[in-house]
């Protein structure tokens, strides 16, 4: 059983993050020199994958209740009257 839902976009930021982090680790280590203005399409390029990658998960997500919403036999949960409000 999962904690929680798994959300690929939010793993998509996090990557961008962690490879802007390397990029620039390995710059400030002396390992290669890195121009300043590389976080704005990498940036823009993470977040941008990672937004389209929700939009696919929320569309693919709502697909799949959509059709588990519609396999009910179309009797109610239940008859025995004990959904009263108290």
């Amino acid at each position: 059983m999962l904690l929680h839902e798994f959300r690929p976009g939010r793993l998509l930021v996090g990557l961008t993050a962690l490879v802007l982090a390397a990029v620039y680790a390995g710059d400030a280590a002396g390992a290669w020199t890195t121009p300043w203005y590389t976080v704005i399409p990498v940036l823009s390029g993470g977040l941008g994958a990672a937004a389209l990658t929700t939009w696919v998960a929320y569309r693919i997500r709502r697909r799949s209740a959509r059709t588990r919403s519609s396999d009910s036999t179309g009797a109610p949960a239940s008859s025995s009257g004990t959904q009263d409000i108290r």
